[in-house]
């Protein structure tokens, strides 16, 4: 299982984000980091749901919940997903650098 570790980005992008999402968002990111494993991965990456960022200096993946976009990356050796970004569709690829 992983742990999920939230960037301060992140937490800032909470305080602007409704109750609902948040708990939504939440609930989301603990069910996919309790799921996490190269086959779950897989097929995320196979449905659209997780798709890897191109273009970034550091490996970054995209996860789609509802109209929001979680940025996140992974670090296998410590088991843990650090969301650094949590916005909508529209502003998700913005000064991700």
């Amino acid at each position: 299982m992983y742990v999920i570790d939230f960037a301060t980005t992140a937490k800032k992008d909470f305080k602007v984000i409704n109750k609902s999402d948040i708990t939504f968002i939440r609930d989301s990111l603990y069910d996919f980091a309790q799921n996490f494993n190269a086959d779950y991965e897989k097929s995320l990456m196979h449905s659209g749901k997780i798709k890897k960022l191109k273009g970034q200096k550091e490996i970054l993946y995209r996860l789609k919940l509802r109209t929001y976009r979680v940025i996140y990356k992974k670090y296998d050796n410590k088991l843990v997903i650090l969301v650094l970004h949590v916005t909508t569709r529209e502003s998700a690829y913005k000064n991700l650098d």
